[in-house]
């Protein structure tokens, strides 16, 4: 089969699952023998990790919904044509410039939407032409998230696909806990970790307040941040308000998480909306580690309750304080769970399925075979 040229296009300028995703099938891609570009606004992190990456950048301006932004894409597209089989459009910003900019193109490239997120979409006349007749397909990474479309948007579910993120298995692997410890600098015997940017829908203030519900069995434990974002100071300042600063560290922004993965013996995410699937939720699974986190967008789809993990109520501490507790005062219930977790992400995680089923939309839009 001839090989595809597939262009991304991206206007977020944050850093998270959706942003990794994307840097995951592009490099996949590549290595499978097709050609692909991100276009996005060059300063972003997204485009920098990209260059990093060995991934082809087109800098464009996707900064706003207006004219001067909508003019550079179509212009770039018109440059382009014939070098590009499929678009894929990523963010809400970056999907109108790119379906208006093909409007008003002779022959303009198949538009596929990924929808990343469980955020309400609005039913406007115009919403509904973006995903409904602008776009060929919709890819979303969650079940949940293609229903949500199905039924608010009435978009027929043959032209919704849901295709989970994959995630690297010769990576993501179970570890020697103690060792991994000692090579991040952490002395103590156990390890509660929450790997998120820091936004406040991910539920960190709900964290907090759980383990000040039960601050003296922690004792003994680090309960780590992983990650950064526009909500830390709120946070910081939450923690100091309720006396956990000794308690709770901040370790910002990791290049490779897998260590901190590794030295910890529960992962939570108390998020409470706008989510898919979250890509740290399976990570910690593929290295064996049992998750708490809560039923919200498609995270019931890989979290199966009382086997790999718990779900508890979001927006509640105390919800979370009694399922982390389960967990924490149990270590055979934190193993058995833990391994059924290893087990789920080698037969349904890996980034091989992802690619498989991506690559057999971008053909069927695209016409190339």
């Amino acid at each position: 089969m001839r090989r595809l040229s597939i262009v991304h296009t991206e206007a977020s300028a944050g850093w998270g699952g959706q942003e990794i995703r994307i840097l995951t099938e592009a490099s996949g891609m590549l290595e499978r023998g097709h050609d692909v570009t991100l276009v996005a606004s060059a300063e972003t992190a997204i485009a920098q990790a990209a260059v990093r990456r060995g991934i082809p950048v087109a800098a464009l301006a996707l900064r706003k919904k207006g004219l001067r932004d909508l003019w550079s894409m179509r212009r770039w597209l018109a440059e382009n044509r014939t070098r590009i089989d499929v678009l894929n459009a990523h963010s809400s910003t970056d999907s109108w410039l790119t379906a208006i900019a093909c409007a008003t193109m002779r022959d303009p490239p198949p538009i596929v939407r990924t929808r990343h997120v469980s955020t309400e979409i609005n039913r406007r006349a115009a919403t509904r032409w973006l995903y409904a007749r602008a776009t060929a397909h919709i890819v979303t990474t969650g079940e949940a998230l293609r229903d949500q479309l199905a039924t608010r948007l009435r978009i027929p579910r043959e032209r919704l696909t849901s295709v989970p993120t994959g995630i690297d298995l010769t990576r993501f692997v179970p570890g020697d806990p103690q060792a991994a410890r000692r090579r991040i600098g952490l002395p103590q015997q156990h390890a509660l970790g929450c790997i998120a940017t820091l936004r406040d829908w991910k539920g960190h203030d709900y964290l907090f307040e759980a383990i000040a519900l039960d601050r003296r069995n922690w004792n003994g434990w680090a309960i780590l941040i992983v990650g950064d974002g526009p909500h830390r100071p709120k946070l910081e300042a939450h923690l100091a308000a309720l006396g956990l600063g000794d308690t709770v560290r901040f370790v910002g922004q990791q290049d490779d998480v897998v260590p901190w993965l590794q030295a910890l013996d529960l992962v939570t995410l108390p998020s409470y909306g706008e989510e898919g699937v979250p890509q740290a939720i399976m990570q910690a699974m593929a290295c064996g580690i049992p998750v708490v986190s809560t039923p919200v967008g498609a995270i019931p789809e890989v979290v199966d309750q009382e086997i790999t993990g718990l779900l508890v109520a979001p927006r509640s501490a105390q919800a979370l304080a009694l399922g982390l507790a389960r967990l924490r005062d149990d270590a055979q219930l934190r193993a058995r769970f833990g391994a059924q977790a290893q087990v789920r992400a080698l037969r349904d995680f890996g980034i091989g399925a992802m690619l498989d089923r991506m690559e057999a939309i971008f053909r069927r839009v695209s016409g190339v075979h």
